[in-house]
C-alpha cells in the first residue's frame, strides 16, 4: 500500500512537471514573431534583420530575416551578420566603460566637464556635469554636422567647446550626440586609451564578443550589412564604413557611434547587465553600479540608457514595465530590457539602406516588442 501511494505521488509530481513544461513550450510559440519579421522585410521596413530574445537568463529566440540589400541576388542575412550599431554605441560601449571607471574611482559622474576640457567652461557651461551628459540634460544642441565644417577631431571638440547652450542645463531632456562625443573624449583622457581598446580589454574581449569592433577590416566585409549607397555621402572625403559622418571624422571611433556588432555578441553583454554585472562566473561590474546606472530615479532617462516613455508611446511597446531600460540606433537597431519580466529584445537591422528617409521602423518597433511579449504569453 505504501509503495502504491509512493507511485501515485511520483506520478503526480511527473504530471505537474509535464504540465509546466507543456505550458512553457506553448508560451514560447514564436510563429507570430516569425510572421511579423517576414512581413517587415516584405514591407521594406528593412532589407534584413537579426533578432535575439532573452528570457530568464537564456536566449529563447535567435533568428535572421531578409537580405543584405533589397537586391534579389544579395546575400541572405543570418544571425552572424554584422550591423552598424549606431547610437547603441552610447549605451553598450561608452556607458559600460564609464560604469566601470566610476566604481574604480577613476571617474566621478558629478564632476564638471570643464575639469577635463579647459576650453569648455564658457557660455554658461561652467557647471555642466558628466551626469548631465549621460542623462541628456546638458543644454547642448541635439546634433550638428561638424563633419561639414571641421577637418580633424581637435577641430570638432574645439567647436563643441565654443558652442552655446540652447537651454539651461538640468532644465529639460534633449537627446544629443554631442553629449556622448564629449563623454567618449573624457573616457579616453582618463584612461589614456581610445574607446575601442578600452571596450575590448574591459568587456568585448572577456565576454567573447568576437564579432564586435570599431572599423571592421576589409577581410570581413561580406558579413557586414551596408547602410547607405555612396551617392548619399555628401562630403569631399571618401565615404567610410560607419554611417555616422561625425563618427567618421573621429576616425570611426567615437562615444556616440561607430560600433559594429551582432545580436549574439550583444546578448552576452545584455545578459551580463541583467545578471547584475556578472556572467559565467566573471564579474565585470558591481551589482550596485548596475542598479545605480539603470534605475529610473524619477528621471526621464537613466545614466546612458533610455527609459520607457509614459503613456504607451515608447518604442518598447505597451507591455514593457516602467522599470525597463533600453536604447535605439539610427541605422535600425535597438535593445530593450524589462527586468520585471527578465526579458530582453535585441534588434539589429540596416533600415537606412539605401537611404535614411525610410522611417517605417518607427511604427514597427513597438509592434515588435508587443508581439514578443504576446508570444511569451506574459502580458
Amino acid at each position: 500500500m505504501r509503495a502504491f501511494r509512493t507511485l501515485i505521488s511520483s506520478l503526480a509530481v511527473v504530471a505537474v512537471l509535464l504540465t509546466a513544461l507543456t505550458a512553457n513550450a506553448a508560451s514560447r510559440n514564436f510563429s507570430a514573431l516569425d510572421r511579423l519579421m517576414r512581413q517587415a522585410v516584405a514591407d521594406s521596413v528593412f532589407p534584413g534583420a537579426s533578432i535575439a530574445v532573452i528570457q530568464n537568463g537564456r536566449i529563447v529566440y535567435h533568428k535572421a530575416f531578409g537580405r543584405m540589400t533589397y537586391d534579389r541576388n544579395s546575400a541572405p542575412a543570418d544571425t552572424t551578420t554584422i550591423y552598424d550599431a549606431a547610437s547603441l554605441t552610447k549605451a553598450v560601449v561608452t556607458t559600460s566603460i564609464a560604469m566601470q571607471l566610476t566604481e574604480r574611482d577613476s571617474l566621478d559622474i558629478h564632476a564638471r566637464v570643464s575639469s577635463f576640457r579647459l576650453g569648455f567652461g564658457a557660455g554658461g557651461k561652467e557647471g555642466l556635469t558628466i551626469e548631465q551628459l549621460m542623462r541628456h540634460t546638458s543644454g547642448l544642441r541635439a546634433h550638428t554636422y561638424f563633419a561639414r565644417s571641421c577637418n580633424t577631431a581637435d577641430e570638432l571638440f574645439n567647436a563643441i567647446d565654443r558652442d552655446s547652450l540652447v537651454y539651461a542645463p538640468g532644465s529639460k531632456t534633449v537627446y544629443s550626440d554631442l553629449n556622448f562625443m564629449l563623454l567618449g573624449n573624457i573616457v579616453e583622457t582618463v584612461t589614456g586609451k581610445n574607446l575601442a581598446s578600452n571596450f575590448s580589454a574591459r568587456f568585448s574581449g572577456p565576454l567573447g564578443m568576437n564579432s564586435t569592433m570599431f572599423n571592421p577590416p576589409p577581410s570581413i566585409m561580406n558579413r557586414i550589412a551596408p547602410t547607405g549607397e555612396d551617392g548619399v555621402w555628401t562630403l569631399p572625403r571618401p565615404r567610410p564604413l560607419v554611417n555616422d559622418q561625425n563618427a567618421a571624422l573621429l576616425g570611426g571611433i567615437s562615444g556616440h557611434a561607430g560600433l559594429f556588432t551582432t545580436t549574439g555578441d550583444l546578448s552576452r553583454l545584455v545578459l551580463m547587465l541583467m545578471n547584475g554585472g556578472e556572467l559565467n562566473g566573471r564579474r565585470y561590474l558591481k551589482a550596485s553600479t548596475v542598479e545605480t546606472f539603470l534605475q529610473p530615479n524619477n528621471a526621464s532617462r537613466a545614466l546612458g540608457w533610455d527609459l520607457v516613455t509614459p503613456g504607451g508611446n515608447s518604442s518598447a511597446g505597451h507591455y514593457f514595465s516602467t522599470s525597463s531600460w533600453g536604447h535605439l540606433g539610427f541605422t535600425g537597431t535597438s535593445i530593450w530590457v524589462d527586468p520585471k519580466r527578465e526579458l530582453a529584445v535585441i534588434l539589429l537591422s540596416n533600415r537606412v539602406w539605401p537611404s535614411p528617409d525610410n522611417i517605417r521602423i518607427r511604427k514597427f518597433r513597438p509592434l515588435l516588442h508587443d508581439t514578443v511579449v504576446e508570444c511569451l504569453g506574459n502580458r
